[in-house]
């Protein structure tokens, strides 16, 4: 805590604002989720991970769920879904939707370029490590249950019979495990019972291994006829100190100990998307056998050094106040009518907290659960959604200096660069690749889920931007030069693909869909929607830049150089609104308050419109975000909360955040609600947040650009910001007080606050403060 926030919430609970502190009250930290009961739905559990393996905490007393996952345990095996038939359909699909006969293309495209199977694979869970405590069924009292983002350790206390109980649990990233601590204040107080219990149709068989170690093994499941072909194994190892161990029907128990120790180890037989001859078994014994060798207390610090390397790089305090006091259950449920900043700063660490625990390098990206999951069939699949969900999930990444977290997204890029180049040739006879609306553990790059919203061919450009990002956020040239052709890859694609609109005479995809809207004639296929034209138009621009830095590719930067041009514009509609398509539909559409508002692409993540660059487009769009609305689904909100963070309204992006941040939105334990959870809508916040305080676009570096006036004191520090340079902010009575910039290359940098702006050339290494005392920036 910082000493102005120590002081304020002493002040506020000496004035009242907080009648008594409970016996059961954590200690005050604005880095810890804290709860008075334990949980009894699964979206009121703590969540730890490993980057590769998942737990949620429940809490219990008598009794303890720990819910399990591993980030490689999907459905299936390997396939290829390209349909050998969607390349005759589709000069008759493009036919049609130029004839504007947009159903009978529908029709036509269900029929016959639809992906084989329709569907992909789902992410599944291990299912439960149930822990059973004999004697334990008393009342229990002063009880709280927490997560503190900080150490990366959810500790669960209480009391019965006069002894005070301990459980810890972590997911540690150097030593592949979760580990579970049980302790007590007296000796021999801990007695355990152990048994897992798993919901997979394939029925994983559970064993006790020598004398101590609970074993979990089988398969995954079939599904859309794809046959399992994954082995997975889950194993704990028992380490107890005193009391005894003993075995039966597949389940362990320890009587009498003074502490007891569990490492949890799982793993699949997932290689890669194209090979599942892993050994589980082997795997895990040898990830148990190095982490049985430590102490609890090696373990924890390794843990926790490690996640302190990647968390304490940012800094957040936004204000508080002694709501900040109450359990996190409460505040959010008072969040609508309470003045509580600090709840906003907790969200804002907690989506990095979240980001650190499920994409780490060697692990599978971000899921729409991240790698939280309690279903063997959870909504959408739990897959990697790429119309705007997997690329919300790492929009904090690079700003939050968490740039590590993204390699998981590169190595899924670099994979679907290979299945999705099948698919390029089978489907549409072009080079390069290409990935639709979807994708999975095996890299499946077909559409999927009927027309309407899965023949969408610009989900692998989209990714491509954060290969991009990576790049402009660090400078590493190496990196870049192994990217490009991952890039270039999906450039090619649509030179090859982009038609020419007889309309209008400007190259457009055909067909495809503005995600997942519906234009209100007669289906969602259409030519050249808008947000296809402006992923393009980025993935042209970066494929350019990098080109030009690696110094390779002039004919082929040639040819992006003139493609770029005929590319559709962006539109101003007869509403003023930013068009949606290239006719002037919006006003027809089925849902004119749809929860994507894939249109705005161009405003964020892209900096294509901008109020200080292209004003009348960045009228439109507000125009457009006033007619969707505020309220939609939990990570719709918080894409409007970056839009108009970039569109500089920050008391509004301000209202929308406390949306989001509303119990409709927010579940107990701060997982993001659509409903139901996904995980995206809590990145998208502490993205949103970030642009709030801290732009970097079109070359420029903008301090407190949206700063609302809810906020007026605070500091944000080690944000990362283009052309790699730490920035740290700090702000009072709503104006910038100081902004220290600490470039990690050489770079000329154009810094802009409100009216005033500076250019500093700085060196790799240089560290710079400016103030705006008087509302011009200058050196101090």
């Amino acid at each position: 805590m910082t000493r102005r926030t120590t002081l304020a919430l002493a002040a506020g609970a000496a004035t009242g604002g907080l009648a008594s502190k409970p016996a059961n009250a954590a200690p005050a930290s604005p880095l810890r989720l804290w709860y008075r009961q334990p949980a009894q739905e699964w979206v009121e559990a703590l969540p730890v991970g490993s980057g590769r393996m998942g737990a949620m905490v429940f809490g219990g007393v008598a009794a303890e769920r720990l819910q399990l996952n591993e980030d490689t345990l999907w459905a299936g095996g390997p396939y290829d879904p390209a349909n050998p038939e969607a390349l005759k359909a589709l000069p008759e699909i493009r036919a049609l939707i130029d004839a504007g006969d947009y159903a009978k293309a529908t029709e036509v495209a269900d029929a016959r370029f639809m992906a084989t199977p329709k569907r992909q694979m789902a992410y599944q869970t291990i299912g439960d490590l149930k822990l059973a405590f004999p004697g334990l069924d008393g009342q229990a009292t002063d009880y709280v249950r927490d997560l503190d983002l900080d150490g990366a350790i959810a500790t669960t206390r209480f009391t019965v019979g006069g002894t005070r109980y301990t459980r810890q649990v972590i997911g540690s990233y150097p030593d592949r495990v979760i580990a579970v601590r049980l302790s007590a204040d007296k000796g021999r107080a801990i007695s355990v019972d152990l048994a897992f219990d798993c919901p997979l149709k394939s029925k994983p068989v559970s064993r006790v291994e020598g004398v101590n170690t609970l074993v979990l093994a089988g398969a995954n499941e079939s599904q859309q006829g794809i046959p399992a072909q994954l082995t997975f194994e889950c194993r704990v190892q028992v380490i107890n100190r005193g009391g005894a161990l003993s075995a039966r029907d597949g389940a362990l128990s320890v009587a009498g100990a003074d502490e007891v120790l569990l490492l949890i180890a799982a793993a699949t037989s997932y290689r890669r998307f194209d090979d599942v001859g892993g050994d589980p078994v082997a795997i895990n014994r040898a990830v148990l056998a190095k982490a049985s060798a430590k102490p609890w207390a090696a373990l924890l610090a390794t843990h926790q050094a490690d996640h302190r390397a990647l968390f304490r790089r940012v800094e957040a305090d936004f204000g508080t106040t002694t709501a900040a006091l109450k359990p996190t259950d409460e505040r959010i449920k008072a969040s609508q009518t309470t003045d509580d900043p600090a709840l906003a700063a907790l969200y804002y660490q907690y989506g990095r907290y979240l980001l650190i625990a499920c994409s780490r390098p060697g692990g599978q990206a971000a899921n729409l659960q991240g790698v939280w999951n309690d279903k063997s069939s959870p909504p959408w699949g739990g897959k990697y959604t790429i119309n705007i969900n997997t690329e919300m999930n790492y929009w904090p990444a690079e700003p939050t200096g968490l740039a590590e977290c993204v390699q998981p997204l590169v190595a899924m890029v670099r994979d679907l660069s290979v299945t999705g180049a099948r698919t390029a040739k089978v489907m549409y006879d072009a080079r390069g690749w290409v990935v639709h609306h979807n994708t999975d553990l095996w890299r499946a790059s077909g559409p999927i889920d009927g027309a309407k919203f899965g023949v969408w061919p610009t989900g692998g450009a989209w990714l491509c931007k954060h290969l991009w990002d990576h790049y402009d956020y660090n400078r590493d040239r190496a990196y870049l030069a192994e990217v490009y052709p991952l890039m270039r890859g999906a450039a090619l694609f649509f030179l090859d693909a982009l038609v020419v609109d007889p309309k209008s005479g400007k190259l457009v995809t055909n067909p495809s869909i503005s995600p997942e809207n519906s234009h209100g004639h007669g289906s969602s296929l259409v030519a050249g929607p808008t947000m296809d034209q402006a992923i393009i138009r980025d993935l042209f621009t970066s494929c350019i830049k990098a080109a030009a830095i690696l110094g390779t590719d002039a004919d082929f930067t040639a040819e992006l150089t003139a493609a770029r041009e005929k590319l559709a514009p962006h539109k101003i509609g007869k509403d003023g609104q930013l068009q949606e398509w290239q006719e002037d539909w919006d006003a027809d559409a089925v849902d004119i308050h749809h929860r994507h508002v894939s249109h705005l692409y161009g405003v964020f993540p892209s900096d294509q419109i901008a109020i200080d660059t292209t004003p009348k487009l960045a009228g439109a769009a507000k125009v457009s975000l006033n007619t969707r609305g505020d309220i939609s689904t939990g990570w719709a909100i918080a894409w409007r909360l970056n839009l108009w963070s970039r569109l500089g309204d920050g008391d509004r992006a301000h209202r929308i955040l406390s949306l989001l941040l509303g119990p409709e939105r927010t579940y107990p334990n701060m997982f993001d609600a659509h409903p139901p959870f996904q995980i995206d809508g809590n990145f998208g916040g502490t993205s949103g947040m970030t642009e709030m305080i801290l732009q970097s676009r079109n070359d420029q570096i903008l301090l407190l650009p949206a700063l609302p006036s809810a906020w007026p004191t605070g500091r944000l520090t080690g944000l990362r910001a283009r052309g790699a340079v730490g920035v740290d902010l700090t702000w009072t009575r709503g104006k910038l007080e100081t902004a220290v910039l600490t470039a990690a290359a050489d770079g000329r940098h154009h810094v802009r606050y409100g009216a005033s702006a500076i250019d500093l050339d700085l060196r790799k290494g240089q560290r710079v403060r400016l103030t705006a005392g008087d509302g011009v920036l200058r050196r101090a």
